[in-house]
Formats: structure tokens, sequence, C-alpha cells
């Protein structure tokens, strides 16, 4: 079984040249470049639209605190985070 497989993007001549540079200087390929960066940003949009999703269900299901009690919680985190700090 193969450890990668090929996918046709396009991008414009400036972001090619650019990614070629930065090939240059990094001693990488431009695919291991563009297939890190893909790699990269659809792992932070999956955790994104994972987190969404758990947010939703759990406000369905009731699993949620009104925001003044947030707002208050979290300005107590603040000023002891700050306080310890001093």
């Amino acid at each position: 079984m193969s450890t990668s497989t090929t996918l046709t993007v396009r991008v414009s001549p400036q972001v090619k040249k650019r990614l070629g540079r930065l090939a240059a200087h990094t001693k990488r390929t431009k695919s291991y470049l563009a297939g890190e960066a893909i790699a990269d940003f659809v792992d932070r949009e999956l955790a994104i639209v994972e987190g969404t999703k758990q947010g939703l269900e759990d406000m369905h299901a009731g699993r949620v605190v009104p925001h003044k009690v947030a707002m208050r919680r979290l300005r107590a985190t603040v000023a002891r985070a700050s306080k310890d700090k001093s």
C-alpha cells in the first residue's frame, strides 16, 4: 500500500514562485511543503468543525453555562492569574 497519493491543486503564479523560494531555502521539495501545508490546514479546520459540532451537541443537550456565569468565572480566573504573577 502506498504511503502517499497524488493531488493536483491550482495556485497563483505568485504562490508557486514563493513556494519555490521556500523550497530552495529549506532544501525541501515544493510537493513536500505543499503536502505539509495541506495536512496542517486540514487538521486545523477539522478541529474547528469537530469542536463546533461538539458545542452544538452540548447546547442541544443542555450542557451550557449562562453568559453571565461564564464571564464571572473568566474574570475570576484572570484576576487569580494576575495576582499570581505579582
